[in-house]
């Protein structure tokens, strides 16, 4: 059974804009699925309504086999634990601690109650340390979050994600605002965590030379359609001109 199943997802905001329009797809265990297209073309839509940050307007989105899209909100608690997500903008509490902001992704997990006052069991603090020092910033724990790079950043997202012991990490424009080599540090740590320990990535990418880089498998959408499901192989010239019109040339196509 796949991981995850889109059925006939459709979403309409203010009841004129089809952000998604009737997609429909398998993820399985393990893959490193990215998915590509042009602003607007539905990707952030998409991965918010897999755990229904955003409400889907029809269709069905089936978690390991659980409705989402029908799950009570006590349900949903449960699922949304059960799959990390890493913003584009980091999401972080700027004025808190590296650790406090690593320690907020256990927050499913734990007693409310003193978790609130930033106070955690000893063993969640051990993991958050093994978290940062598997993201290469250990050293950064006790610095303030808006003290740190972009690149930095985000390894804390990545962090505070992997403290739920995901089986799923949704990941979206992970590193649109890093510049080239930062963001194939990004990258490489999301690629570690899916190969070493089997996590299933959901990543939306805007530069295609990245999708074909750590992609095991490209879909693309293409004004909320869902256009291409293939190997990063698969992908030529003609093809990326298809998803990308006009502006080939400045997402990488060569």
């Amino acid at each position: 059974m796949p991981v995850l199943e889109i059925r006939n997802l459709t979403k309409i905001y203010d009841g004129r804009v089809r952000a998604l329009d009737d997609v429909s797809l398998k993820v399985q265990r393990g893959e490193f699925l990215v998915v590509v297209g042009l602003s607007g073309s539905g990707k952030s839509t998409l991965m918010r309504c897999i755990n229904r940050l955003v409400e889907p307007t029809a269709g069905q989105v089936l978690f390991d086999g659980v409705d989402v899209t029908a799950a009570s909100p006590e349900e949903l608690r449960l699922v949304r634990r059960r799959i990390g997500m890493v913003f584009q903008h980091f999401n972080l509490v700027r004025r808190s601690s590296v650790l406090t902001n690593v320690l907020s992704g256990r927050l499913g997990y734990v007693n409310p109650w003193p978790s609130l006052l930033h106070r955690f069991p000893a063993v969640e603090v051990e993991r958050a340390m093994a978290n940062l020092r598997r993201v290469g910033i250990e050293e950064k724990a006790e610095a303030r979050a808006d003290e740190l790079s972009g690149g930095q950043q985000q390894r804390v997202g990545i962090a505070r994600a992997l403290m739920q012991d995901p089986e799923m990490i949704l990941a979206d424009e992970p590193v649109s605002a890093l510049d080239p080599a930062t963001s194939h540090s990004v990258l490489r740590y999301l690629e570690e965590i899916n190969r070493e320990d089997g996590t299933t990535i959901l990543c939306n990418l805007h530069f295609l030379d990245l999708a074909r880089r750590y992609g095991t498998r490209i879909i693309a959408l293409k004004a909320g359609r869902l256009i291409f499901d293939g190997l990063p192989s698969e992908i030529d010239r003609d093809r990326f001109r298809e998803i990308y019109g006009e502006e080939a040339q400045e997402v990488g196509v060569s």
